[in-house]
């Protein structure tokens, strides 16, 4: 690991650790030179990282800065510089006193409809201006966006953003993004698109509205929930008010039904405002359309609709009812009864019409893991050992967990660090793993596991656990420390001797001397 410094690239003085993640630490620091408060992410690689995926990291970390370098826009986190520390890039960025939208939600739970509205009309205003500049974010979740303590919200982490004209560092055949917030073409493996973002961003406003992700918590079991992404079957929500028909715009399963940045910009702000919000299209030759409704089939691409002037009903029925709520409007200017009546009939009709009718879908079967699929399960399930033992215990099946939680923590607490150096290898129903366990009394122990899983359902779990080989490393020998050996007790009864000789000895001589004296001082006195 890299050793923590205070003071990176002779310039900027670490102060204290803003959060971390698996590959940085983000610091706020002093520029000394410009004497301005800033952010450093400084990237660590881990012993017994896997290399390729360390420059693979060091790679991104250079994107990201070159990236984030082409936008100047208040709401996106500026990038001032891109330096280097013992051999790795280290990021200088804007800082913002804030909280991320995730921490928030972690600490206090969902958001009034107003406060996410002037939350979401400025990140919507960050991605118009990332897509202007031919940049995807492909990663815009609660967790990169900031609440600055002044109001100001901005969209940060552009590490695995698509910029046009710049090669990407991505491995073949690796997801990118946050499965609880992906839009569905991508988690069916499709390229992403400027929609996919506004599908990211909407449900982000989702969770924020909710207090929960629309795809369910990935900390539980992030193959079920891209399972969840995939079909894209998004709940309904039950606290969205005035921005429900904006919801079901952005995150429509459709990329081409859903609005522009920019649209759903212009509704946030209004709602916000609580001024009329945007309900159809602009352009009086075009066919009024009713706005997309959570859990329709997508059919043929129904763009969002921008005429002003209609306000949304604060309820769930709200996306149901604007079209014929519009059509009852229009036709209420004439006086007459017989109008009035054919208001009603209209708006009658048009409501019947514009319900779709369809015949419940026959029930799925159960999907069949593919040995991807399983190998994901797996690395996840060491990346979270040995920091987060509760929620890697959701991995595992029931024949693992009867050995019992508590015997489990007590494992891992003897685990200081946890290294793959074998990447998992699906062969049928099982994965082959290499492990490396550095042990809090400092051995090291290297473990190659067969884990047994359940391929035949939507969340496998890790059924059984055979090490098929270990070696243990033991610690390094203390260090020597030589002492003075005691002495025992016949060295000491020699030493009492010795000593009382000698002071036998210095009391005669002292005797004799006195006797001398005085014979002397007798002669002196009878001379």
């Amino acid at each position: 690991m890299s050793q923590v410094v205070n003071l990176l690239a002779d310039r900027y003085r670490l102060e204290r650790r803003l959060g971390s993640g698996a590959m940085g630490v983000v610091w706020l620091a002093t520029d000394e030179r410009l004497r301005r408060p800033v952010a450093v992410k400084q990237l660590i690689v881990r012993t017994g990282f896997d290399p390729a995926r360390s420059e693979e990291a060091q790679q991104r970390a250079l994107r990201e800065g070159r990236i984030a370098g082409r936008l100047h826009h208040p709401n996106v986190v500026a990038v001032h510089d891109v330096v280097e520390h013992d051999g790795l890039p280290v990021l200088v960025m804007e800082y913002l006193p804030s909280r991320s939208l995730a921490d928030v939600l972690a600490e206090s739970g969902a958001m009034a409809v107003g406060t996410v509205a002037t939350i979401g009309a400025q990140a919507a205003s960050a991605l118009a201006a990332a897509h202007g500049a031919g940049i995807i974010h492909r990663d815009v979740k609660p967790g990169n966006v900031l609440l600055g303590d002044d109001g100001t919200v901005k969209l940060t982490d552009f590490g695995i953003s698509l910029a046009a004209g710049d090669v990407s560092v991505t491995q073949t055949g690796m997801l990118n993004g946050t499965p609880a917030f992906l839009a569905p073409e991508i988690a069916r493996g499709q390229r992403p698109t400027p929609a996919s973002d506004v599908f990211s961003l909407g449900a982000t406003l989702y969770a924020a509205l909710e207090g929960r992700p629309p795809f369910g918590d990935e900390t539980e079991n992030s193959l079920a929930v891209l399972h969840q992404a995939a079909a894209g079957q998004v709940p309904p929500p039950q606290r969205a008010g005035a921005l429900l028909p904006l919801l079901a715009g952005m995150m429509h399963d459709d990329p081409a039904a859903r609005p522009t940045p920019q649209q759903a910009g212009e509704f946030l702000r209004a709602v916000a405002d609580g001024s009329p919000v945007a309900t159809e299209h602009s352009s009086p030759e075009a066919r009024t359309q009713p706005l997309p409704v959570f859990g329709e089939a997508a059919t043929a691409p129904r763009p969002f609709a921008r005429h002003s002037g209609t306000r949304v009903a604060e309820h769930p029925a709200g996306a149901r009812e604007v079209t014929a709520a519009s059509a009852g409007a229009a036709v209420r200017r004439h006086r007459t009864p017989l109008s009035v009546l054919g208001a009603v009939l209209v708006a009658v009709v048009l409501a019947l019409v514009l319900v779709p009718q369809r015949d419940d879908p026959p029930p799925r079967p159960a999907p069949v893991a593919a040995p991807a699929d399983l190998e994901r399960v797996v690395a996840d399930y060491y990346a979270l050992l040995p920091e987060r033992p509760g929620d890697a215990w959701t991995r595992l099946g029931p024949a693992l967990r009867a050995r019992g939680h508590g015997a489990y923590e007590d494992r891992w607490n003897a685990v200081h660090a946890v290294g793959v150096i074998e990447p998992p290898r699906a062969t049928g129903h099982d994965v082959h793993v290499g492990v490396e366990l550095r042990m809090a009394d400092g051995s090291t122990v290297r473990e190659f596991h067969r884990l047994g899983m359940t391929p035949n359902t939507s969340t496998p779990l890790i059924e059984s656990d055979t090490v098929v080989r270990s070696e243990t490393t033991a610690p390094p020998p203390p260090p020597l420390i030589i002492e003075r050996p005691a002495p025992d007790e016949d060295e000491k009864a020699e030493e009492k001797k010795g000593r009382g000789e000698e002071e036998g000895r210095g009391e005669e001589k002292g005797r004799g001397e006195k006797d001398k004296k005085g014979e002397e001082d007798k002669k002196g006195e009878e001379g």
